[in-house]
């Protein structure tokens, strides 16, 4: 693992116990796992300018090429969160990135939306699924109702990045932020301190058992729309998404066996796909 530690990042940010800057590592989140183990008090950040073993949700892998993603993870010692609420570190996360990319990015507020359960993304109707994914998040924990729970979330969010440079592979599903502002070039620094100003606040709030139901509720791009489910025994099924639980987290979703909804927990489901037709049901916010 090649590394090179730079200089403090923002000091005026106040809330961070630890910061530092690579220009290559595996993981972000390996690194901040080995700081907690080590006792650093919550929130440490690393920050790299490569990944080249990022990985996402269900083992899957993130990759960007250098320059073209802002690439970081925070660590987390919440022991004043219950564990069932632990994915709100996620929740917080996503909804300060979202704010910061947009006034970053020049875009409209509300233009970047949340897909259950760990991806932002932008509508962009010629897209499958109609939206195209902008970042990733992925949450990580251990010791959750023990004395010294500690969390990582993870976050990779597409930038100064191209259209005609997209893996071909990817380019029918994601997207960037310099592609939904129209080709406005979008600094990872400036998002980055953005990002930390949005997110300070966000996490004081938590301390004290305050969390934005009502802005995680309004950013969910799949309310009320059709969605395939994809779960862990190979099954899947198209159902409408209702909303989402701001107590447990989970994805809201049509019973199929009878009136009412029923709730679907992260570790319930492998993947959520928006339907290419759902937007004929139109969107609820």
């Amino acid at each position: 693992m090649t590394m090179r530690d730079g200089a403090p990042l923002l000091p005026r940010v106040a809330f961070l116990s630890r910061y530092q800057r690579f220009r290559s590592v595996a993981s972000t989140n390996d690194v901040v796992r080995g700081w907690l183990a080590e006792g650093t008090p919550e929130v440490c950040l690393a920050v790299a300018g490569e990944q080249t073993a990022g990985r996402g949700r269900s083992g899957r892998t993130w990759t960007a090429p250098g320059g073209a993603a802002l690439l970081l993870s925070l660590g987390f010692r919440p022991g004043y969160l219950a564990p069932d609420r632990l994915w709100r570190l996620a929740a917080i996360v996503s909804l300060a990135m979202a704010d910061a990319a947009e006034d970053v990015a020049g875009l409209p507020g509300g233009m970047l939306r949340l897909k259950w359960p760990n991806d932002i993304v932008v509508e962009m109707p010629h897209l499958q699924g109609g939206v195209g994914k902008v970042a990733g998040v992925l949450g990580e924990s251990t010791g959750a109702g023990t004395a010294d729970p500690v969390a990582i979330v993870g976050i990779g969010i597409n930038t100064d990045w191209p259209r005609d440079r997209f893996p071909a592979e990817l380019a029918g599903v994601m997207s960037s932020l310099s592609e939904a502002s129209r080709g406005r070039t979008v600094g990872n620094e400036a998002l980055l301190e953005a990002f930390l100003l949005h997110l300070e606040p966000r996490v004081l709030a938590l301390r004290e058992g305050n969390f934005d139901v009502a802005g995680w509720h309004q950013r969910q791009v799949t309310t009320g729309r059709t969605v395939r489910i994809e779960m862990p025994d190979g099954t899947a099924a198209s159902v409408r998404a209702v909303g989402v639980d701001g107590s447990t987290g989970a994805l809201l979703v049509e019973d199929a066996g009878g009136p009412g909804e029923r709730e679907l927990l992260v570790g319930e489901v492998v993947h959520v796909r928006l339907d290419a037709d759902s937007r004929a049901f139109g969107v609820t916010d």
